[in-house]
């Protein structure tokens, strides 16, 4: 094997792990052991056989593929990516970004070097400007780095979700509570033989079940990871609190995230899910939720937070039969889209059209501010509200 294509192949791989991707010395020599044997005389048996060595998750298969069709394209394309600024980077692709963490990749190491001209330094008064913190509260998921990704998922970790206690059947023993508990009156009137006063019960709260359902199709593949991280630090917060991923089909992830290392929970889930960054059945899966789950989650007034993009495959089919069961089995009914962040946005497709009309709620996800809007929404208990859904029907 020619040496400059060896180095090449090791500048990709260099290229990758500084992406995200968890590639190593032994892969590196993996891959150029596999180009040996199939060969560079196709470029599409080129392509896959670095595939198979570098990308072992669902989620590594769009940055492989822009890093592959961007470096591999031109010899000396990197070369004239790093003379750029980073936030102008492009891909070649007609209306399609690059992404971040790639560009970043492509964009390391410039600045360090020590023969550049000194710059005039020039001062700001910073006084009345966005401080780093609140600039990443308002930034979009899809346009953080990975340094960005990584402080917003530290955030998450610390964030609280106070989802107001609603009173249940049971009661709890209170001096001062409204009603008489006669039964506890009479026990301890039996056990000392004399008159006592009047025991006390007060009716218990609690806040209610918790159920997520997320869409994990190729469309919100880029939210996905992110509102993993959400829903771990969710379930390890408080109680019943059920999770489950949804695209083609699907999967019960609860259990998963219920593991303290967020790590361990994201690899569980990796593994257990066959389906991300497919298609979207939105329809079929909300009649297998319906089916299969409904009864052992939803009671107790469950809230259900929806997270979906509302685009199916299927155009909409069923899905406004299902809806209409799931919004009368639980308590308040959230619907989250990150096309809400959008300020034309409009529901036109089959799917949002039937979901919209057996939402409570309809709210934007696609930022750290959304999500503590989010958790603000849940903290106070509200009746039913259908003014938004009425709104956007109007509008449609």
């Amino acid at each position: 094997m020619a040496g400059r294509l060896l180095a090449n192949i090791m500048y990709f791989a260099r290229t990758l792990r500084a992406a995200g991707l968890p590639i190593g010395p032994g892969k590196v020599l993996a891959a150029v052991e596999a180009v040996r044997a199939v060969g560079i005389t196709d470029r599409s048996d080129f392509y896959w056989t670095l595939h198979a060595v570098f990308v072992n998750r669902r989620d590594q298969r769009e940055l492989f593929d822009q890093a592959f069709h961007i470096f591999w394209r031109n010899p000396e394309l990197l070369e004239k990516m790093m003379a750029l600024m980073l936030p102008a980077i492009r891909s070649n692709e007609p209306g399609e970004e690059m992404s971040r963490r790639l560009a970043e990749a492509l964009h390391a190491g410039e600045g360090d070097g020590k023969d550049q001209p000194s710059e005039t330094e020039i001062e700001v008064d910073a006084a009345m400007t966005f401080s780093e913190r609140e600039l990443l509260q308002k930034m979009d998921f899809e346009k953080m780095s990975t340094a960005e990704l990584a402080a917003a998922r530290t955030a998450i970790r610390r964030m609280v979700l106070p989802i107001a206690d609603l009173p249940t059947r049971r009661f709890a023993a209170d001096p001062r509570g409204a009603r008489t508990d006669m039964r506890a009156t009479l026990r301890a009137q039996l056990r000392s033989g004399d008159l006592l006063t009047l025991k006390r019960k007060r009716r218990r709260r609690r806040p209610p079940p918790l159920v997520v359902l997320c869409d994990i199709s190729g469309s919100m593949s880029r939210y996905s990871r992110t509102f993993l991280h959400f829903m771990h630090a969710v379930t390890n917060d408080r109680d019943r609190v059920y999770t489950f991923l949804f695209g083609t089909r699907l999967t019960n992830i609860t259990r998963f995230l219920r593991y303290r290392d967020v790590d361990v929970a994201l690899d569980k889930v990796a593994g257990a899910v066959e389906d991300w960054s497919g298609g979207t059945r939105i329809g079929q899966c909300l009649a297998d939720f319906n089916r299969d789950w409904s009864r052992r989650v939803l009671g107790q007034g469950a809230v259900v937070l929806l997270i979906t993009d509302g685009l199916d495959r299927d155009a909409g089919a069923g899905i406004g039969r299902e809806m209409d069961r799931l919004h009368k089995s639980c308590r308040r009914l959230i619907w989250l889209n990150p096309l809400l962040r959008y300020e034309g946005f409009a529901p036109k497709s089959l799917g949002m059209r039937a979901i919209l009309p057996h939402v409570d709620e309809f709210r934007p996800v696609h930022n750290l501010e959304s999500l503590g809007e989010l958790a603000t929404a849940l903290s106070r208990p509200g009746p039913r509200r259908l003014e938004a859904a009425a709104a956007w029907r109007e509008a449609g």
